[in-house]
């Protein structure tokens, strides 16, 4: 199943990131209430990675009132075969 990066950045004050914690709390959802968070650290930013069929799925997963904003990066792994590979078959 593929795998994505879910990103959802809020406004970078005390009142942004509990408006954004309490919008995910609320929720209820599994993969929300165990988000990680980078507001200790000055990235106003939740992140989640999650396994599901497909970028909208993943974009769903995110409270409608925090999805605008909300980037999902599609993730893969990647062999030495398949390295060797690209360098040998550019494209």
């Amino acid at each position: 199943m593929p795998k994505f990066l879910i990103e959802v950045p809020h406004q970078a004050t005390r009142a942004g990131c509990i408006r954004a914690i309490e919008v995910f709390l609320r929720t209820g959802s599994h993969f929300l209430t165990h988000a990680d968070w980078g507001c200790s650290d000055g990235e106003h930013k939740a992140w989640i990675v999650i396994d599901v069929e497909s970028k909208d799925a993943a974009r769903n997963i995110v409270p409608p009132e925090l999805r605008k904003d909300a980037r999902i990066v599609a993730l893969s792994t990647f062999t030495v075969a398949q390295l060797e590979l690209m360098k040998t078959h550019p494209s």
